[in-house]
């Protein structure tokens, strides 16, 4: 017993944990684990039921272009057959059907002398169409083009400045200025269409003008402007004086020369305008007086502060247009300064008003009875510069549209006569001599 002990001290005892962990790997080696017993399931499955393994999804067919799709059905035909109409229910079956059967035929063969290409006529609408001029329609084409609601404004204007003048009226000069601005403010505005084209496609204001729809010829539209505004300088400078006809050139050259172009380059543009809505009136003053005094930059001045509540309150609803068709507007850029301005200027059109019975061009009755409109432009003025929004602006704009109209008519009837000028000693001109030589035709 005691052998036996010290032999298993001595040799089995520390042997033992290294037999049973070898023993351990090789029966671990032997027998199947789990990731083992997976691949042998795929093996079975992809082997036997070939339904089950994944197969690869076969190639789609190259997707045609449109254009080759618009080619086929060009060349497709389609045949319109007529629906022959239900027979009666009394007859009889046999004659009904062979009533239908030779309906049928005679529809089919109908149908194959008359095929419809299905494309033909979409295909003519998509290609591109010669526009010709009809004779009937160059009037109204000429209208747009010259911008005949401007002109008309502009128009009016000059005859306020005659009217305002203080001398007596001459028809033929009032007909000669009148008729001369227009041609003037014709060829400008037909000139300033030309030069904008491309920009003014890309407005839903303008793309519907005659050069951008092609409806007329650039060098059609050239030719327009030159034969309105050579008559129209020439009528100014010839017919009236050559003070009223410098007015009316150097307006054309600041409107087509300076205000176009600084559209796109700087917001300037709305300053050069409003210089350029400020001459017509002067020109009216000038072409009764022949002289530039007070009383002509007197008119101007409303002319000029009129404008900038009238065109930023315009321009605001426009601003995506103008942004769209490349022009630096203060409402796109400077929104802030566009609303300050147009306020100021609402405001300015009071002063102007209280200046006119101290240059002794209207009596006092005319700032009193111009301040109740003076006072609304200016309150929706405030509005406008306060909400910022499309209703304030449209309600400024639209009230610029009665508001210059009637002041200049308050004005006209407040209108300081040449007899109560030379009753005090002040004759248009500086002195007797000259007025008289002013009345001379």
């Amino acid at each position: 017993a005691g052998l036996f002990v010290w032999r298993l001290r001595n040799t089995g005892v520390p042997q033992i944990p290294c037999r049973f962990v070898h023993r351990y790997r090789v029966a671990n080696n032997r027998l199947i684990t789990f990731q083992y017993f997976s691949v042998l399931k795929r093996m079975y499955v992809t082997q036997c039921n070939k339904d089950l393994s994944q197969r690869a999804k076969p190639k789609s067919d190259s997707v045609v272009s449109p254009f080759h799709e618009l080619q086929q059905l060009d060349r497709e035909k389609k045949a319109v057959h007529k629906i022959s109409p239900v027979s009666p229910v009394h007859q009889s079956g046999s004659e009904t059907s062979s009533r239908n059967k030779l309906r049928e035929m005679k529809s089919a063969a109908e149908t194959e002398d008359s095929v419809i290409p299905v494309g033909a006529e979409s295909k003519e609408d998509r290609q591109w169409k010669e526009m010709k001029l009809q004779l009937e329609d160059l009037p109204g084409i000429l209208a747009r083009l010259s911008k005949i609601k401007l002109t008309a404004l502009v128009v009016s204007t000059t005859s306020t400045g005659f009217a305002m003048a203080p001398v007596p009226f001459e028809l033929s000069c009032f007909l000669l200025a009148s008729l001369g601005t227009g041609l003037a403010s014709c060829a400008a505005n037909s000139i300033n269409q030309y030069f904008e084209v491309p920009f003014d496609s890309n407005m839903n204001r303008t793309k519907t003008r005659p050069l951008v729809r092609g409806q007329i010829s650039p060098l059609l539209a050239i030719c327009f402007a030159a034969s309105c505004g050579i008559p129209g300088i020439a009528l100014l400078t010839l017919g009236v004086n050559p003070l009223t006809g410098a007015l009316g050139a150097f307006n054309i050259f600041l409107y087509t020369c300076c205000y176009t172009p600084l559209k796109r380059m700087s917001i300037a543009n709305t300053w050069v305008g409003a210089v350029v809505g400020a001459i017509p009136p002067m020109m009216g003053w000038t072409a009764a007086t022949g002289s530039l005094d007070a009383g002509a930059l007197l008119l101007g001045g409303i002319l000029y502060s009129w404008q900038f509540p009238h065109f930023n309150a315009l321009s605001w609803g426009l601003r995506e247009d103008y942004s769209r068709g490349g022009y630096c507007m203060m409402s796109v850029t400077h929104p802030g300064l566009c609303r300050r301005v147009a306020l100021r200027h609402c405001l300015a059109l009071i002063g102007l008003s209280t200046v006119a019975p101290v240059l002794n061009i209207t009596t006092w009755t005319f700032p009193v009875i111009s301040l109740p409109i003076n006072l609304y432009i200016s309150y929706l003025g405030f509005r406008f510069y306060r909400d910022a929004d499309r209703s304030s602006s449209r309600k400024l704009f639209f009230c610029s549209l009665w508001h210059l109209p009637m002041l200049l008519l308050v004005m006209f009837t407040c209108k300081k006569s040449v007899l109560e000028k030379e009753d005090k000693g002040d004759p248009p001109g500086g002195s007797h001599e000259t007025a008289m030589e002013i009345r001379l035709p």
